[in-house]
């Protein structure tokens, strides 16, 4: 039986896809990488702390005009945070679709069975888990793959990084790829790019790119004077690549001011008042973190 959350609340999912690299930092590692991004421990694929995304919304959303609204979703500032709690929660964001480069077709968007039956357990929490199909077990070294996709090497074969891949039709992938491109995005011109491209790899393979196909950039600080890098300031940061689509489940209930918001209307002004385009992670001031935000309607 699957779990769902209460009657009283509204549900949707917020998806996140990145138009320029993205940067949930760690803070500082002893490894090679020394500003690493964030990651599930059991996984270790890419996070985003929800904390993070609903410091970033409740930014976006800051009503000047009627401030009761706006802290009756979000709960007041910190100095009468005892006076009520918020009426939105986030989950921290999980991935759903890496790009990873392609020898044809430039890169597909990668998912797998794990991050698909995740994203059913998560629906299921608002009673549309069978809005998400799972594939049957895929064999390592094999992937689903549209009849016809650009990342198709002939027919029967896709080569991403430097792994070569034996490619099936899954009947239900089609309509599953059509399906996320809509909750991603109203825009007809990314589905008309995603569709073709979303490949479902087992799931060792994903993790692996996962892991080791984020962008890392070495960066440095100059010596104004000598135009030569400062003593210690050589430095590399990890980032998720542009592309990267990630999700996270947002959760609504009745507003505890006393305003007598139900949970749909938390729900709406959230939908209604966030922008397409926000800035998530570090290194805001170069550009880096902006993702089209969507909250889906599932």
């Amino acid at each position: 039986m699957t779990a769902t959350l209460a009657e009283t609340t509204a549900s949707s999912l917020v998806f996140f896809h990145g138009q320029t690299p993205l940067h949930p930092g760690a803070g500082t590692a002893v490894g090679v990488v020394d500003l690493p991004i964030q990651r599930e421990r059991h996984t270790q694929w890419p996070t985003i702390p929800g904390s993070s995304i609903k410091g970033v919304f409740r930014d976006a959303c800051r009503d000047d005009a009627d401030p009761a609204a706006w802290t009756s979703v979000f709960g007041p500032e910190t100095e009468n945070a005892d006076k009520h709690a918020g009426a939105l929660s986030l989950t921290d964001a999980r991935l759903l679709a890496f790009p990873v480069r392609s020898l044809h077709g430039v890169f597909a968007y990668a998912t797998c069975r794990a991050a698909l039956q995740r994203m059913r357990r998560d629906l299921g929490l608002v009673g549309k888990a069978d809005q998400v199909p799972v594939p049957p077990p895929i064999p390592v070294g094999q992937a689903l793959v549209a009849q016809g996709a650009p990342v198709l090497v002939g027919s029967e074969e896709m080569v991403l990084e430097e792994f070569d891949f034996g490619v099936t039709d899954w009947p239900e992938l089609g309509s599953l790829a059509e399906r996320l491109a809509g909750w991603i995005s109203a825009d007809p011109e990314f589905a008309a790019e995603f569709v073709p491209r979303l490949v479902v790899l087992d799931d060792d393979h994903f993790t692996h790119f996962a892991r080791h196909a984020t962008e890392v950039v070495a960066r440095i600080k100059l010596d104004y004077e000598r135009k030569t890098v400062s003593r210690g300031a050589l430095f590399y940061q990890e980032f998720l690549p542009a592309e990267t689509v990630m999700y996270s489940l947002l959760i609504a209930r009745p507003s505890r001011d006393g305003s007598g918001k139900s949970a749909a209307d938390v729900l709406n002004y959230v939908r209604n008042r966030l922008p397409v385009v926000l800035q998530l992670g570090g290194d805001e001031t170069t550009g880096k973190g902006f993702c089209h935000v969507h909250v889906a309607d599932v």
